[in-house]
């Protein structure tokens, strides 16, 4: 899953010193920017305190640079996303920007689930990709205030931390239309059904499956996959077992009410 395949976290910059001396002066505060919240406080983000993580090194400590420049101090920068609580400990950031290169695999979230859970106060914004909308609502399940995506212009990645410092949620408008699309218009595909019996059934039992469906016996099973009477009776039975039929037939009937059927002719 990491690029880098590290598992530990990378040495951590603390650039909260570094950004006063650098610019001769603490964090920028606008006098309206309060006050006036609803105005102006949501457009621009003024000296927030941030941590930036990723699973991409590189990416964190650009995106970190670009924050420096623009007012912001930057605590600390670290690779990888797994590694973003321990970043947090001895500091005091508003929010945190948590680059995660695949949002849809198991345990992605779980940096972001215990920073929800023991710094509640701290605003994660989840940086990654669109096309999974899937990972999108993982991370809101998680308890992400905001999602953007990972190639964005770093004004809209302001932007969004300026809505979370606010206490709003940052989505991005086209996230937002891809998933109400979905819910509305669903892509036609096979019962739910089907799709739990490719994950049960090995590529092999599938095939077996297949020629249950076109009335083969074991014999002609055998046969035409190239193996021993014996391997296809065994792969008959582990089929009906993971299926719960008791017949070929009914095993035949189950393939074809899931669509597993059309979805192997499709394949």
């Amino acid at each position: 899953m990491r690029s880098d395949g590290a598992s530990q976290a990378a040495p951590v910059h603390d650039s909260g010193a570094r950004t006063a001396r650098g610019h001769g002066r603490g964090p920028v505060r606008s006098g309206c920017d309060r006050r006036q919240g609803s105005r102006i406080g949501l457009e621009v983000a003024v000296g927030v305190r941030l941590v930036v993580v990723d699973d991409h090194r590189l990416l964190a400590e650009a995106l970190a640079a670009a924050l420096q420049l623009r007012g912001h101090r930057v605590l600390a920068v670290g690779s990888p996303a797994g590694a973003a609580f321990d970043l947090l400990v001895g500091r005091r950031p508003e929010v945190c920007l948590l680059g995660i290169a695949a949002p849809g695999e198991p345990g992605a979230f779980d940096a972001l689930r215990r920073i929800r859970r023991e710094r509640p106060e701290v605003a994660v914004i989840v940086l990654g990709p669109m096309g999974e909308l899937h990972g999108v609502a993982g991370a809101f399940a998680a308890g992400a205030a905001g999602y953007v995506r990972s190639d964005e212009r770093i004004d809209v990645v302001e932007r969004a931390v300026a809505r979370v410092r606010g206490g709003e949620a940052a989505v991005a408008a086209e996230l937002l239309r891809g998933a109400f699309e979905q819910l509305l218009r669903p892509v036609a595909e096979p019962d739910d059904e089907a799709l739990l019996l490719l994950r049960v059934l090995t590529r092999r039992e599938i095939q077996v499956l297949v020629r249950i469906a076109d009335g083969e016996d074991t014999q002609a099973i055998a046969d035409g996959m190239g193996i021993a009477a014996s391997t296809a009776r065994t792969h008959v039975q582990r089929v009906l077992t993971k299926l719960g039929a008791r017949t070929r037939l009914e095993a035949a009937a189950v393939a074809a009410r899931t669509g597993l059927l059309a979805r192997m002719a499709r394949d």
